[in-house]
């Protein structure tokens, strides 16, 4: 597994692409001393879909990479957001009310802001995460103007079934309508699909650590 190599055959064919997307490494699972081959290679991105786990795993170390930014990117429940709170510079899965104003809340009495993207559900897939299509705007709207959360951009997962690009495109569309420039779209099976259709954060895991 060289995991350098694999990073540098997607960087190069993001520069094929013509396209300056982040790369986030989607790293759950993966133990620490094969982390530290990016990190110290100067890799700045990763990503985590359990809070305790990243909590575990990174806490302890943060302070000897300040470059660092930790992307959280799986179903946040509440009881949980404030140790995500602590630790990860961006959210990726914000999706609902309830988890919206705790962040609001969390902001305003520990005096600091992160980045959020709203994940939107564009299958409308009951199954998934994320912000029933027909409800985002609204929901876009609230936690930009009502909550004066720093949203970004969106996110989304396509329904495997269908063919990615149909649903990048309604999420390009969308963050257009609401002056967002951040899409967090595309993982190793459709990150080329993603940057074509403007993605500006891809989330990598098996074409790095595999």
């Amino acid at each position: 597994m060289n995991i350098i190599n694999n990073l540098e055959i997607i960087k190069n064919n993001l520069i094929f692409l013509k396209s300056k997307a982040k790369i986030i490494a989607v790293c759950k699972n993966q133990k620490f001393s094969i982390i530290k081959n990016l990190l110290d290679y100067g890799h700045c991105d990763f990503g985590e879909n359990k809070v305790q786990e990243a909590y575990a795993k990174w806490n302890p170390i943060l302070n000897n990479y300040q470059n660092v930014n930790l992307h959280f990117i799986g179903k946040l429940q509440t009881n949980k957001a404030k140790q995500a709170f602590q630790i990860f510079n961006y959210i990726h899965s914000l999706d609902n009310d309830k988890l919206a104003r705790y962040f609001c809340d969390l902001e305003t009495s520990l005096k600091k802001k992160i980045k959020y993207f709203i994940q939107v559900n564009v299958g409308n897939e009951p199954q998934k995460n994320g912000i029933h299509f027909d409800q985002s705007n609204k929901f876009i709207q609230y936690c930009i103007n009502e909550l004066k959360l720093n949203v970004i951009g969106l996110m989304c997962i396509p329904p495997a079934q269908d063919d990615p690009n149909l649903h990048f495109i309604k999420l390009a569309q969308l963050a257009k309508e609401n002056n967002l420039n951040e899409l967090s779209m595309g993982m190793s099976n459709d990150y080329e699909s993603a940057i074509n259709n403007g993605s500006t954060y891809i989330r990598i895991g098996s074409k790095i650590f595999n």
